[in-house]
Order: C-alpha cells, then structure tokens, then sequence
C-alpha cells in the first residue's frame, strides 16, 4: 500500500481517482484550499505559499490534477493568468516543499493536455516527441510541463499525461455536447472535420493508477483513446445511441466566436493524437471505441 497525494482531488477525474486508488489499496490523502478539518484531507494556499507539512512528509506519490477549468469562462485577461497561475505556481510550491521535506518521493505524476499541440485541424497524427503549437492552449501546457519537469532534477521518477476531452456518466464536456442533442437540436461544430481527442474517465484513472504502480513507466504519454474521432462522427454517433435525429444544418464558426470569444478554438480546431507510446506499456483500454465508450455512459 502507497500513500499518494493528489492535488484537484475534489473535481471531476480527481473524485474518480481518489476512489479507484482507495479500492486498490492506496491511502489517498488531497490537498484542499478548504481549511474545515476533514480526514486525510490537507491544507494548501498558493498565495501564501503554504501546505501543510505532514502532506508532504508522508507522501509516497503526488498526483497533480490541480488547476482552473479552461472551459468555466471566457479568456479575458486575469481568466487566462488564472489559468496558467493556478497550474504553474501550483507545481512550483510542490516543487519547492518536496525538495525541503521529502527527498524519497517515489514518483510525480501530472495532468497535462493535448492543447500542447496547439490547436490545428490537420491529418497529421501528433506524437509525444512532436512541437509544441503557439497559441494560448499550447502556452499553457508547456509551461504546466515545464514547472513539472523540474522534479526530474530531484531523481524524482517524473510521468505527464497529456489528457484529451475526458468523458465521463455526469458533468464535463460529455454532458455538454449531449444536452442539445437529448433536445433534438444537436448539430456538427463548424466543417465537422476537426477531431476530438477523447478518453473516457475510467480509462484515465486506471492510467494514473498503472503509472503509479509500474516504476517502468517514466516521461510524457498522451493520454487519448486509440480511436480517431471527429466532431461530425462524435456527433451523429451520440445521437445514435441516444436514439435523437439530426436535422440542423453545422453550427457556423462566427456563432461560438461570438458565445465564447477565444475559448471557440477548443471546439472549432482539433488533430489526431497519438495513445501508442502508453499502449507499448502494455496499457489496456477497456473502451477502447467510443460507441463502447458511450453504451456504458448512458447505460
């Protein structure tokens, strides 16, 4: 049994892993801004660059998850330091304690996103060795990365993931694509040709928890399904299993510039990412076709 800490541990994927570790054995301690004492529950403030000690003392792995949701609010200007602060200076502090209070830990493990490519649609099959794109997604990813690559000097066995659109039963972006479709009024974003990369969350947690467990695995994954997928086939494959029609014609770029700003380029740009460095780790997706995907989530 290990003690992991995990950072954002009460969002989305956070809530899913701290579960799955805790079922393979795992004690599984957060970091929280919540200063209410609560069991294995420890208190970090960035601003004043505190974490409680005994957090980082015990820890035998971190999982850093935490930052500010891209997709919440539009990018002005102190949304887009927010977000890269919150990710940044977060892993910094890590940094920082681990390196003052606890030389034996095993391994950091941190979230990352395929926004480091850049936000393009292409054919092209990006790889973990590929460049970094030059937009504001991929500004924040290489900076994420950079402040955790810093571990590497420690001899600290250092793993990123870079994440896709996670799936998951309820909340994230799953839910959001699908409301309008459960509706009947679902449409293709744009062309429709963009590509979503996409893992469902299970598959994400079991990652995380096979990186914890195999020493073997070291560096940068994408963190993606096999299947390349896009908006249009994402689309007309939800409605499908939901048994909704498809009528309206593809939604206009100009019309998610205008609701979202900057923040379109998410939905509107997209590439295929490559998930063949961490199946050559011997990983197994249990969903590993996103019709499969889908079945289990509605259920």
């Amino acid at each position: 049994m290990a003690t992991i800490l995990v950072t954002g541990g009460t969002g989305l994927i956070g809530k899913h892993l701290c579960k799955l570790l805790r079922e393979k054995g795992h004690k599984v301690a957060i970091l929280s801004r919540n200063q209410v004492p609560k069991p294995n529950c420890y208190y970090w403030n960035l601003e004043t660059k505190y974490i409680d000690a005994k957090a980082i003392v015990e820890a035998d792995y971190i999982i850093h998850l935490a930052g500010a949701s891209i997709a919440d609010k539009r990018w002005a200007k102190e949304r887009k330091i927010a977000l890269i602060e919150s990710r940044v200076q977060s892993t910094n502090l890590l940094f920082q304690k681990i390196k003052e209070l606890n030389p034996h830990l095993k391994a950091f493990i941190a979230a990352s996103g395929v926004g480091y490519y850049g936000a393009t649609t292409s054919t092209k099959i990006y790889e973990k060795n590929d460049k970094s794109g030059t937009d504001f997604l991929s500004k924040i990813c290489k900076l994420w990365e950079n402040a955790s690559i810093q571990f590497d000097s420690l001899n600290v066995r250092t793993v990123i993931l870079r994440t896709g659109v996670v799936f998951s039963e309820k909340g994230g972006a799953l839910e959001k694509i699908s409301n309008p479709i459960k509706l009947g009024i679902g449409a293709a974003l744009r062309t429709g040709k963009q590509f979503i990369p996409w893992i469902h969350i299970e598959d994400l947690c079991n990652m995380y928890a096979e990186v914890v467990e195999k020493t073997e695995i070291n560096g940068i994954y994408n963190a993606v399904d096999p299947e390349h997928i896009t908006n249009k086939t994402l689309t007309k494959i939800i409605a499908k299993t939901l048994k909704k029609p498809l009528w309206l014609p593809n939604i206009p770029a100009f019309v998610l510039k205008f609701i979202l700003g900057e923040m379109a380029v998410i939905l509107l740009e997209g590439s295929r990412v490559s998930s063949k460095k961490i199946i050559a780790k011997k990983f197994n997706f249990k969903y590993p076709t996103l019709t499969e995907a889908l079945h289990n989530l509605y259920k």
